[in-house]
């Protein structure tokens, strides 16, 4: 072994690092980003949820519990409906991901040591169940304490008894917490952004790596056909890993599809015309192959991060939720969970549909200019 021969080929690599200096900076960059995005991201704990409160029973003890699952700081109330019907819907439409239902006479109930009441907590999220359900019974634990000992307090020991007040918690669209259930619509949206940012832009570049992207120019063919052209199998092969996915998911695991197959097929295709978009943008900045996988991890890191397809939004920072904005993955995260889980329509999806299209004529649009510039 010769330490001569090992110095100089540390030099030599060492060199092309140095004149591959793009590369070497995403290197870099890709740890701090993600170093910045887990610091950012905050605890397992979701806090602060939004709520949708049916009091029909509209009493001072009513009132008191309310109070107190909100003085937690777990539950939000964002306002209050007549029955537990509108709380279904108000989850459903996305206002609302949490609701309290308190039935009439609940002060009653409460002196007859026998009230309950109805926690409903939207199952397409993993965290926001498992501290949602855990909250509501503490807190209906604490409270129902509190009203023992006021008891016993103005009737002494025999005042004693069962806790006054019992938090009876309902899991809509996954009342077991199958993990299926949670992660299947995730990997969906997941692997058709990857896929499709991934086919358009190593296409591109690997014709600008072999030199024949100028044939292709020196032909008939039009930049924008040229682009069109490449697109299109990109989208082709996505839609089919998409459909492998869900087959997958439905068939082995057996989760349920309670929405509309046709629905979801053409709001997946413009998630998916939307990422090509993403792709040929990269093609614009990046150089090389190598340079095109790693602009596809961080996408996929920060989609993975930001987006809620693992990790749920609630707990993040505001800055942090801007930038989770800036992926289309945000919005087709919420599309594939109403529609796959819940069964939900245009009706409840429609803005995140507007937004999705057009998010997705804007980048096809802007990428579609700086490529021709680039190819110019």
């Amino acid at each position: 072994m010769s330490l001569k021969r090992i110095t100089a080929i540390m030099r030599k690599e060492i060199i092309q690092m140095l004149r591959d200096w793009p590369t070497l900076i995403l290197i870099l960059l890709i740890a701090v980003v993600e170093l910045l995005i887990i610091a950012s991201i905050g605890g397992m704990t979701v806090e602060h949820i939004p709520t949708m409160v049916a009091d029909m029973s509209k009493d001072s003890r009513s009132r008191a519990f309310i109070n107190a699952l909100t003085i937690s700081g777990f539950f939000d109330v964002h306002g209050y409906v007549g029955s537990e019907a509108e709380v279904i819907r108000a989850i459903d439409d996305g206002v609302a991901q949490a609701g309290i239902v308190i039935p009439p006479n609940f002060a009653a109930e409460v002196e007859r040591g026998a009230a309950q009441a109805l926690i409903i907590i939207d199952g397409n999220d993993p965290f926001l169940v498992q501290s949602g359900y855990a909250a509501a019974n503490a807190i209906a634990q604490a409270h129902g304490m509190e009203l023992l000992l006021e008891r016993a307090a103005r009737q002494g020991m025999a005042g004693l008894g069962t806790l006054p007040i019992s938090a009876a918690t309902r899991i809509l669209y996954n009342p077991n917490m199958d993990t299926v259930i949670f992660l299947v619509p995730g990997v969906v949206v997941l692997v058709l952004e990857i896929q499709a940012v991934m086919t358009a832009a190593m296409t591109v570049v690997r014709e600008r790596e072999l030199g024949t992207l100028e044939q292709l120019l020196a032909t008939p063919a039009r930049p924008l056909e040229i682009i069109i052209g490449k697109l299109v199998p990109g989208v082709l092969t996505t839609a089919v890993s998409m459909v492998v996915i869900l087959a997958i998911g439905m068939f082995w695991f057996k989760m349920p599809f309670r929405g509309s197959m046709g629905l979801f097929a053409w709001l997946s295709l413009i998630f998916i015309i939307s990422g090509q978009g993403l792709g040929l943008l990269m093609s614009t900045i990046a150089r090389n192959q190598r340079q095109a996988q790693q602009l596809s991890t961080l996408l996929m890191l920060i989609t993975m991060l930001l987006s809620g397809v693992v990790y749920t939004r609630l707990t993040m920072p505001k800055l942090v939720q801007y930038v989770g904005d800036l992926i289309p993955a945000t919005y087709f995260i919420r599309i594939t969970r109403g529609i796959i889980t819940k069964g939900v329509g245009m009706s409840f999806l429609w803005e995140d549909v507007v937004v999705l299209t057009l998010y997705a004529l804007v980048v096809i649009i802007v990428a579609g200019r700086m490529f021709k510039k680039r190819l110019d």
